[in-house]
């Protein structure tokens, strides 16, 4: 299989699951609404205004920003994309790359289309297509789901600024997109030396007089 049909079918398959698992968590589960799988394992629909792991960035202008800077690292991204593909590199590198694309795609359809394609009820399930959106064109919100709760306890005394105070480990909520990034970023680290290849020093040339 080509390096280009590779990156392809990874790419549609990451934001397919990635839409599919959003679209299925709106429409079937309440802001807040928690669903137990395993003790260190929940499904836990929230939705955020900003950046990944719920933080917020400077409000409405912060929020089209944000967008609008996605979309232009996306152009980013697909460059980087085509020039490995065109390079013959290492197929992990592909994926690697590929992922994150899918990832940054994944979050961007949240941010620029569910603002006017669901409804936002207060206290039952979102309808797709609704005839009364939340929302407008770029200010949608980011469905997040996936919450590791690892360990939940107190902080020991000796932690600096925390110690003492109840916390726990992973606390942040995520969706399929943000692990497509992380996932990627964690490859190219790991395979950094077929990422970025170290130029061959180029030999002198013997120069006779």
């Amino acid at each position: 299989m080509s390096k280009k049909n590779i990156a392809l079918i990874t790419v549609i398959l990451a934001i397919l699951i990635d839409q599919i698992i959003k679209i299925y968590v709106k429409t079937h589960f309440i802001i807040n609404e928690e669903v137990k799988v395993f003790d260190w394992f929940r499904i836990h629909f929230v939705e955020n205004n900003g950046m990944a792991m719920g933080f917020e960035f400077g409000g409405s202008g912060g929020k089209l920003f944000l967008t609008l800077f996605r979309l232009v690292a996306v152009v980013g991204i697909v460059y980087w994309l085509m020039s490995t593909i065109k390079k013959k590199m290492p197929n992990v590198v592909v994926v690697a790359i590929a992922l994150i694309f899918a990832g940054a795609v994944g979050n961007i359809i949240d941010s620029v289309f569910y603002g006017v394609i669901f409804d936002a009820p207060q206290h039952s399930v979102a309808t797709l297509f609704s005839d009364e959106p939340y929302g407008k064109l770029f200010y949608g919100r980011v469905v997040d789901m996936f919450y590791f709760p690892i360990w939940e306890g107190t902080w020991p005394s000796w932690i600096p600024v925390i110690g003492g105070k109840p916390g726990g480990f992973f606390n942040y909520i995520f969706n399929p997109a943000d692990s497509y990034i992380t996932i990627g970023v964690a490859l190219l680290f790991i395979f950094n030396k077929k990422a970025f290849p170290k130029e061959e020093k180029k030999k002198e040339e013997l120069t006779t007089d």
